[in-house]
Parts: C-alpha cells; sequence; structure tokens
C-alpha cells in the first residue's frame, strides 16, 4: 500500500477522536490581508506546506517560494501548514464545509467526490494547458483523469503511484529462488512462497493485511489484477462476489493452510506486516514503491534488501493494479489571475523536472528517498518522463535498480471504489477469515461481504 494512503486511512479511522489545528504561515509577514488579484498584483494561498517537524522539508518550501517570488515578483504567496499529512479528514471536511480551504488547495484523490458535492472547486479544463503549465502534455493522462468528472478538469495531479510485488533479495537467494526474475502470476508467487517458508526460523514466503481496513485494500487490489472490480459501473452495487474475487481468496487461503506458507502470525496491519519485513521475515508482500521507505526509515530495514516487480496476474500479466494519487483543487470565486498564479506555482513547486519535488541534487544530502519510481507523473518517453529518470538516475541514495523491472513494466491503473475505507472495512472480515480459519467458506464471506456493501452503498452512507 502507498504510505500517504496509510496515513490517510489511519486519519479517518481515528477521526472522531482526535482534533486537528490549521496554522496559516505567511512567507511575506508584511501581507496578511487575505488572497487577492489587484493593480497587477496577485496573491493565492497554498496549503500543504510542511510543519515545523520536517525542517528540511519545510526550508525547501520556503526557499523554492522565495526563489518563486524573486522571479515572479507581481505574484505572492501565502503558504499554510495543514500538518505533517497534508489531508487531516475532520480538517478538510470543515475546512471544505466553512469555505475556509486555501485558494490552491490540497486533496487525496479518494477526495474527489467530497470535493465536487461541497461545490468549493473551480473548473479549471480552460486554464489546464501547456500555457501554464509547460509539462502538462506529458503528464501521465490517468492521472489527469483522476480529478476529471464529466470531461472537465477540476484539479492538477501532483503525485501518482501504483501498486506492484515487493519481495526480499535476501530470502529469495536463500532459497534458491531468481533474483532477477520475481513471480509474474500468483501461481508463481505460491511457489516461491512455498521454497522461502522452508527455510524455517518463522520465515513467511508471502505476508498480507487482514484488519483495521487493510485488508480490503489488500483485497481490492488483487481483485483488479484479476481484471475485476469492486463496485458495479454505476457504484451503486458490489461486483466482487464472482470467479475472480473468490480466486482471490482462494489463493490466500491456499497459501496459509495448503502450503503453510504464511506464517501462522495473522490480522495484520500496517505496521505489523512492515515490521515482519524489516526483520527479514516475510518474503514477498504487495504494495507502492514508498513502502520501502517506510521498511526502512520507520522499521530499521534495508534498501538493499528489497526489489519490486509489477503486480502478478493469474494466469499471466495483471490485468490491473490499485493506484491513486493527489493534487490541488483551485477554491471557486478566484480571478482568471490567480488561477493562473496558482498553475505558474504548481508548475514550479510540483511538475518542472529538477525543481521543486523533483529537485534530486538537494534532496540527496538530506537524506530523502532519491530512486524509487515515485511519483509516477510522466508519460514513460516523453521528454519530462526521460529527464527526471536521468536525474533521479543520477542522484540516486538507494539502489534504484530495484525497481527497475516495476518501472519497465507498467500495469493498467485503477483507483479505489466509491466509499473505499467503509467497504474496506466489509472485506477485512473476509480476508482476516481465509487467513485464520482452515474451514472459511469462501462463497458465503463473498456473499456476505456482498450483501453488506449492497446495504452501505443504498444508504449513502
Amino acid at each position: 500500500m502507498s504510505v500517504p494512503h496509510y496515513r490517510k486511512a489511519m486519519a479517518a479511522a481515528l477521526a472522531a477522536g482526535l482534533g486537528f489545528s490549521l496554522a496559516a504561515c505567511s512567507t511575506k509577514s508584511s501581507d496578511d490581508s487575505g488572497s487577492k488579484s489587484a493593480g497587477g498584483k496577485v496573491t493565492i494561498s497554498v496549503d500543504c506546506q510542511p510543519d515545523a517537524s520536517q525542517k528540511d522539508l519545510q526550508k525547501d518550501w520556503n526557499d523554492d517560494v522565495t526563489a518563486f517570488e524573486a522571479a515572479n515578483p507581481n505574484i505572492t504567496i501565502k503558504s499554510v501548514s495543514v500538518g505533517q499529512q497534508c489531508d487531516n479528514p475532520p480538517d478538510f471536511t470543515a475546512r471544505l464545509t466553512g469555505g475556509t480551504e486555501s485558494d490552491v488547495f490540497y486533496a487525496y484523490m479518494t477526495d474527489v467526490q467530497q470535493v465536487l458535492d461541497s461545490g468549493q472547486a473551480m473548473d479549471i479544463s480552460q486554464y489546464a494547458t501547456k500555457d501554464n503549465i509547460p509539462t502538462w502534455d506529458d503528464i501521465d493522462p490517468q492521472a489527469k483523469a483522476i480529478f476529471q468528472d464529466g470531461g472537465k478538469q477540476y484539479a492538477i495531479p501532483t503525485k501518482n503511484y501504483s501498486m506492484g510485488l515487493l519481495y526480499n533479495k535476501t530470502l529469495f537467494a536463500k532459497a534458491g529462488l531468481d533474483v532477477a526474475n520475481p513471480p509474474k502470476t500468483w501461481a508463481d508467487v505460491r511457489a516461491a512462497a512455498k521454497k522461502i517458508a522452508a527455510l524455517g526460523g518463522g520465515v513467511a514466503g508471502y505476508g498480507d493485511y487482514s484488519a483495521g481496513n487493510t485488508g480490503g485494500w489488500h483485497y481490492t487490489a488483487e481483485l483488479y489484477s484479476q481484471g475485476g472490480q469492486m463496485l458495479s459501473d454505476d457504484s451503486k452495487k458490489a461486483d466482487f462476489n464472482n470467479p475472480m474475487g473468490k480466486q482471490v481468496l482462494q489463493n490466500l487461503k491456499d497459501m496459509r493452510f495448503t502450503d503453510n506458507s504464511m506464517g501462522t502470525r495473522q490480522l495484520l496491519q500496517w505496521p505489523d506486516l512492515l515490521t515482519l519485513a524489516a526483520s527479514n521475515k516475510v518474503g514477498m508482500l504487495i504494495g507502492a514503491p514508498d513502502v520501502t521507505t517506510a521498511i526502512v526509515t520507520q522499521f530499521k530495514g534495508k534498501y538493499q534488501d528489497w526489489a519490486m516487480g509489477p503486480m502478478p496476474g493469474q494466469d499471466g500479466p495483471a490485468k490491473a493494479t490499485l493506484g491513486g494519487g493527489e493534487g490541488y483543487f483551485f477554491k471557486k470565486g478566484l480571478t482568471p489571475d490567480q488561477v493562473k498564479a496558482g498553475l505558474k506555482w504548481l508548475a514550479f513547486e510540483k511538475l518542472t523536472p529538477g525543481k521543486g519535488q523533483f529537485d534530486y541534487p538537494r534532496a540527496k544530502p538530506q537524506n530523502q528517498p532519491v530512486g524509487l519510481p515515485e511519483p509516477q507523473l510522466f508519460t514513460n518517453g516523453s521528454p519530462s518522463a526521460t529527464q527526471e529518470q536521468a536525474d533521479r538516475k543520477a542522484n540516486a541514495n538507494l539502489p534504484a535498480e530495484n525497481f527497475a523491472l516495476f518501472e519497465q513494466n507498467p500495469v493498467p491503473v485503477k483507483v479505489e471504489p466509491k466509499n473505499a475505507q467503509a467497504i474496506y472495512a466489509v472485506l477485512d472480515s473476509a480476508m482476516s477469515s481465509v487467513l485464520t480459519k482452515q474451514n472459511a467458506n469462501v462463497d458465503q464471506l463473498l456473499s456476505t461481504a456482498e450483501t453488506k456493501v449492497n446495504t452501505l452503498m443504498a444508504s449513502g452512507s
């Protein structure tokens, strides 16, 4: 799974019991009058400035604002920090409801419908062009599509990710597996998992989630690999109680109980599985590239132990993989000059190789990870992608070659279903059952889940 997605899921789960603060930090203390566009001067507020706990990132952002304003003396950027995670659901919803969001405001891909329903976002289709964003034509159409509705562009994508198969090279070598040829199908995963588990010492060949909504998240990703979908085309009913959905659970049940290759410790959530991965107790799992960063920085694993291939398919290449992204909306009511100023800032900070988030020479000495194929913003083969990949390779501070198979073999991306977190909570039960109960009935589990999800969608929850 993606680390940003996990943080969002946890924030959603804790929303009822936690409060979050919103702090605005102007980079020009002389201007605290709010957003405006007059006399040739334009002021815009932009959120998701790194907070004080991210000193290097905050300094980078502030330095970039200074450089941008020096190059564009008619534009003033008012930076707003909304916390380390950028998108805390209670704050985000409160700001949308009260109309207090920034002029250019961050949102995760699953927030799109909430933003559109709020009526707070502008249709920026006429402005989303290469005239305002020079790299616009190089941005992956799938990333753009996440923030479209009815053929209209409502936000600019600034990050994009997809999931693949992470595998432990050290365990692969010990098990006699080819580290340069990871599993391509779920049958291959099963065969490799058996060999890894045979090493003993409490090592699981394959690990998966089954609690805290993470089980339903991975069920969705694995269903997509089969060619399935969680909801009907109109998003009104469940669409996973079918042979593809059953195959997902059967694959896991077979590995867990027929092969004994998934270990006895189950009901795992995000930290649990990554703790095992960091200690070389899991041979394979699915996730986004930045999962390896979490394994290393949060759970003390090693980059050199981990490599990544594309998502496995059932009988061949995966039909699709789960992905997502994040981007920036523009508050309704902005003037054309403000919109263009905001786009110019996003182009500078988020969408230009060599600058902002792609300033790898700056990130490298700060020990920020450089070398992961993420964000996957630019279409492979485009000038921007070629430059970004070359810059990344030249400044890598981790073994970037370990991700080459994943990057060179892209799989079509599908995004999360509507009401994703509620649906994932339902599917957690099915995932936990097949991983803890040898006599679990796959058909019954999915029939029950289907009924619950249909009720959920009918209620509009």
